[in-house]
């Protein structure tokens, strides 16, 4: 087994006091393992303390020599970009607001599938449906479709019916 070698700037011991200041906890258990290895503990040993593997605490001890305390952090990358740009987005929006027009479309209210197949045609990017669902309730709109109301509705009808409730907790 190869030694692993470890900067000493900072001692154990003023390892152990900055682990307790941190607040990440991750971050935390990668300056307590690097302690234990350089106050003479196997790596192996050090690293179950820490709660990771053998091979992890060696690429964590690799980061710790290349950029101090700072390379032990945990650097997300942002993810996977956005399928659809900022005003393709902003074009779905308006899909949807729209809304469909049953006599050229065929199409009463837009289901998912339908929008997953307008914006493949319109952007040339294809997004499962399910994915569609969850970037419209990120972009702010909800799944809810308004309520069907009679084209012989009586407004004034209604709202008498709703005061004359007999239920005594409605009326007060």
């Amino acid at each position: 087994m190869a030694v692993l070698t470890i900067r000493k700037d900072r001692t154990p011991t003023a390892l152990r006091k900055l682990a307790k200041s941190i607040e990440d906890a991750r971050v935390a258990r990668r300056v307590l393992a690097i302690a234990n290895a350089l106050d003479g503990m196997s790596r192996e040993d050090a690293a179950k303390s820490a709660g990771m593997d053998r091979q992890t605490l060696r690429d964590w001890v690799l980061r710790y020599n290349a950029h101090g305390i700072d390379g032990l952090l945990d650097r997300w990358n942002g993810g996977r970009p956005p399928t659809f740009t900022v005003e393709e987005q902003a074009k779905i929006v308006e899909i949807v607001l729209a809304g469909s027009d049953p006599e050229t479309t065929g199409i009463s209210a837009y289901t998912l599938e339908d929008l997953a197949h307008i914006c493949e045609s319109r952007f040339g990017k294809r997004m499962h449906p399910w994915s569609l669902g969850r970037l419209l309730k990120r972009l702010g709109l909800s799944r809810q479709k308004a309520r069907p109301i009679h084209p012989e509705t009586n407004p004034v009808a209604a709202a008498a019916f709703k005061k004359r409730s007999a239920h005594p907790t409605i009326n007060s």
